[in-house]
């Protein structure tokens, strides 16, 4: 049986577990759940996913949420020694902290502006926000100081969760070329890999949403 991964391509989240996935050859059933109409919050969603969040794998019985949780176990059940998630401990270890970097810092920012946009009613980006969304592409920049990828020279799984993430965010706090050119030319790759066309739909997607909020 095939693994379900319910989600909504609007989320950057679910982006980066389906590109896992078809990185990692594994033949999924993707079961969409529309976020903007609540459908997270449907009984049954709720019973199988109590903080109502996307993604959410089903995995012949095994439920698991959170995306960063979701592609290390697709990674480590489907893709043993796989250089998106390899087996070298020092590697793993790189590629978790920058797992962790996306979510308490560019995901997180990218989160609380897209509530105050989209649900919350907000008619402008939050100044203070942006300004900590700013700081993590600054962070993000100096990692990219030495390396081809966020995580080395290889692409990781850190490489899917911080594009998706940065392909929303970008619509909210632009990169600017001359003030992050490696973040630039690193999008820029990303975007010529065969996943851009799981990403950019969701992308396009979210793109409208926001320049309909920020036009009411």
């Amino acid at each position: 049986m095939a693994p379900k991964i319910y989600g909504d391509v609007l989320s950057p989240c679910v982006r980066a577990v389906l590109i896992t996935a078809k990185a990692l050859n594994i033949e999924i059933e993707y079961i969409p759940v529309n976020v903007i109409k609540k459908e997270q919050l449907s009984a049954a969603y709720l019973e199988m996913n109590q903080q109502h969040t996307v993604p959410t794998l089903d995995d012949d019985g095994i439920i698991i949420w959170d995306s960063h949780a979701i592609m290390i176990y697709l990674a480590e059940k489907y893709g043993k020694g796989n250089p998106l998630y390899p087996t070298d401990v020092a590697k793993r270890a790189k590629i978790n902290r920058l797992l962790f970097f996306e979510c308490g810092e560019i995901f997180s920012m990218h989160r609380y502006l897209c509530s105050e946009l989209l649900f919350l009613g907000k008619k402008e980006i939050s100044k203070d926000i942006a300004a900590e969304e700013e700081k993590a592409l600054q962070f993000l920049e100096r990692f990219l100081k030495d390396s081809k990828y966020v995580a080395g020279d290889e692409m990781t799984i850190a490489d899917f969760s911080i594009w998706t993430t940065l392909s929303n965010a970008s619509n909210m706090v632009p990169i600017k070329e001359t003030i992050f050119p490696r973040i630039t030319e690193w999008i820029k790759l990303m975007n010529q890999q065969p996943y851009r066309e799981i990403n950019e739909p969701g992308a396009t997607r979210f793109k409208s949403l926001i320049d309909a909020a920020l036009k009411k």
